[in-house]
């Protein structure tokens, strides 16, 4: 009978396909990674145009400026006017809204200042400090300026204080932008270290403190939760088919793309995400049984099956594209409240998704270790002959695995969705390589591999926040990828072979 060991998850595929695991490992991070160019040159491409002023999103082609004023009495200043100067742009003027929110989109990163017009602040209110702030701000960045306010005339333009943490998190927590996301600036050295809600601290590379240690370690827990979602089906998928599926990353953007369509029909997000879910299911089904394996049974290789895996990415990304545009999808368009456990604040989104991705992870591997169909499923990885041969209906066992897996990739981009504020038609592309280094990470084929790699990596990407630069966090979680793959090519749950 085939091998059920306990800590051994999926069983490797390399021996059965007669592929060294060290050159078969090495040939798919090299593939990965000419994914991944080829997705920015497709997202380059297809950048999204500056939007509006009443709302902002950061992705890779806008950085936004937002804020929210208040009145000494914790009101909300509405018709405040704002101006934004700085950059190549032209000088960008706006008004607070009736919360107080004002919000600036930018197509370009760099030095701004953003100024209030004293003159429409409300009757009996003035600046505690200055009606004038300095902000820098990169592309996929989200940043805030807070100007609180007094009706102590005498106390107008006093000592530097710390703004209120409460503006904080509604100047940051409406706009939580991907993970990939370097953290918002307040663009004051008084403000708190985190814009609460955002998960991301101040400004990436600024040095180490404990608050922000647990800031960034409790918003690598959260990714590498929702990593782990889509890096499963991947593995599984890879497993019992040896497939390295490139299209995997897009059910991740068709996941939170159907849960805004349903979202905009039902009004709880909560039946909108089933419903999500039950139709990437069933999607995963009719992948399988209309494209893949006819392409078995015609006995194409891996190489040929993999080209057309990143064909049928390329065309998914073009129809979200074209019917939903460039701009990010909101699925929840209601400001995220926070919450602070233990001196970390995130979302309310957040911690649910959290609690969501855990109890369906514990779940699978449950079923992979206890399951009858969990068996069968590693008995069909590690040697599909045999099990046929002990009467195990491998295409029956494949089928699941193809529907189950992009199911929770689907769940994983509606969660993503809800946590980052938004999804787009190419928000699958700025997670593929993460995914992708999760699995080869943890020893690609593996289930309990999956998890454990992407739960490194996501806390590799978030915590790297705290001493690098926000655009060297991918940088940081794929050089220890590299480095663990030097000393142990078959991953962390990976078996060493040796073929022949």
């Amino acid at each position: 009978m085939p091998s059920t060991r306990a800590g051994g998850g999926l069983l490797e595929a390399h021996a059965l396909r007669g592929d060294r695991p060290r050159r078969s490992t090495g040939f798919l991070l090299l593939i990965a990674v000419l994914a991944m160019a080829l997705g920015g040159a497709i997202g380059a491409f297809g950048a999204s145009p500056a939007r509006a002023a009443t709302e902002c999103v950061p992705d890779a082609s806008t950085a936004c400026v937002q804020g929210i004023i208040r009145t000494s009495a914790g009101d909300p200043a509405p018709g405040v006017g704002i101006a934004l100067s700085g950059g190549s742009a032209e000088q960008q003027t706006t008004e607070t809204d009736a919360d107080g929110r004002w919000v600036f989109a930018l197509e370009e990163g760099g030095e701004y200042t953003v100024a209030v017009d004293e003159a429409t602040l409300p009757e009996g209110q003035f600046f505690k400090l200055t009606g004038s702030r300095e902000v820098s701000v990169e592309l996929y960045e989200s940043a805030s300026a807070l100007f609180p306010l007094t009706d102590d005339p005498d106390a107008a333009n006093a000592a530097p204080e710390t703004p209120d943490p409460d503006d904080a998190a509604a100047a940051g927590g409406s706009t939580e932008a991907p993970a990939t996301q370097a953290p918002a600036s307040t663009g004051q050295s008084e403000a708190p270290a985190a814009a609460p809600g955002s998960g991301a601290s101040a400004e990436g590379g600024d040095g180490f403190s404990w608050p922000r240690f647990w800031q960034q370690f409790a918003s690598g827990i959260r990714m590498g939760l929702l990593l782990a979602l889509g890096a499963v089906g991947l593995s599984m998928v890879f497993g019992t088919t040896g497939l390295s599926n490139f299209a995997h990353a897009e059910m991740l953007s068709m996941g939170g793309i159907l849960a805004f369509l349903f979202m905009q029909i039902t009004g709880n997000i909560w039946i909108a995400g089933l419903v999500s879910v039950l139709i990437m299911a069933a999607v995963g089904w009719g992948q399988d049984a209309i494209l893949w394996k006819p392409l078995r049974k015609r006995r194409l290789s891996l190489m040929q099956m993999m080209i057309v895996s990143i064909g049928l990415s390329i065309v998914l990304q073009n129809v979200f594209q074209f019917f939903f545009g460039a701009n990010v999808l909101r699925i929840d368009p209601s400001t995220p409240a926070t919450v602070t456990l233990l001196g970390v604040t995130l979302t309310i989104q957040s911690y649910i998704a959290m609690a969501i991705a855990l109890v369906c992870i514990i779940g699978v591997g449950f079923a992979m270790k206890y399951t009858r169909f969990g068996r069968a499923t590693r008995a069909v990885a590690d040697n599909i002959a045999l099990a046929e041969a002990s009467g195990i209906d491998v295409n029956r066992v494949v089928r699941v695995v193809w529907t189950a897996g992009v199911a929770l990739a689907g769940l994983s981009g509606v969660l993503l969705g809800l946590v980052l504020n938004g999804i787009s038609w190419n928000t699958g592309w700025h997670f593929l390589l993460l995914l992708f280094a999760a699995v080869i990470l943890g020893g690609i084929g593996t289930t309990f591999g999956a998890i454990v790699g992407s739960m490194i990596i996501g806390l590799v990407v978030e915590m790297a926040n705290i001493w690098l630069p926000g655009d060297l966090k991918h940088a940081a979680a794929l050089f220890i990828l590299i480095v663990v793959l030097l000393f142990r090519p078959q991953g962390l749950f990976g078996r060493a072979e040796r073929i022949g």
